[in-house]
């Protein structure tokens, strides 16, 4: 789920099926699913809004599209899916934010999704480009090795291999 903030409104839009296409894994979870229901996430079990993901347990390898509300929800979000650790998360790339500075360097890779992503409306139709474009955050080997080969942009980000 991303929900846009606008004027103090909170609209709900899906992730494209594209996405988890080329993603080419399944979740075991969905941490931040929508409360009209999952759409195109592939995955075992879901947290909607009503459940607060933010308050129960994850398990396995999880799908995340939080809130993309202000930087105080990302922070508590990114908080909990890096100290998880094993998934992958779908944040917008406002590089020079505070919360992103602080989180980026958590991700065992980071796909910087080409082009922008054009997220789809509860009947769905897919919205305009949005004013940003969108990041994927890799939490674990699993999560960085799907980001390498999904095809979906550029991937940079440390490598465990590349470790030292």
């Amino acid at each position: 789920m991303a929900a846009y903030e606008n004027h103090g409104e909170s609209d709900e839009w899906y992730t494209p099926r594209y996405i988890f296409d080329a993603i080419g894994e399944r979740f075991d979870l969905d941490v931040a699913c929508p409360s009209g229901g999952p759409r195109h996430v592939p995955a075992a079990a879901f947290l909607t809004v009503v459940e607060n993901g933010l308050i129960h347990p994850w398990n396995g390898f999880v799908w995340m599209n939080p809130p993309f509300g202000h930087q105080s929800t990302k922070r508590r979000w990114l908080s909990k899916f890096f100290a998880h650790g094993n998934g992958i998360a779908l944040v917008p790339d406002r590089t020079s934010a505070p919360w992103f500075q602080e989180f980026a360097p958590l991700a065992d890779a980071i796909c910087w999704v080409s082009p922008k992503i054009k997220f789809e409306r509860p009947d769905g139709t897919r919205g305009e480009s949005p004013g940003t474009g969108t990041a994927l955050f890799a939490a674990g080997e699993r999560a960085a090795l799907a980001l390498d080969r999904c095809g979906l942009g550029m991937v940079t980000g440390r490598r465990k291999e590349n470790a030292a």
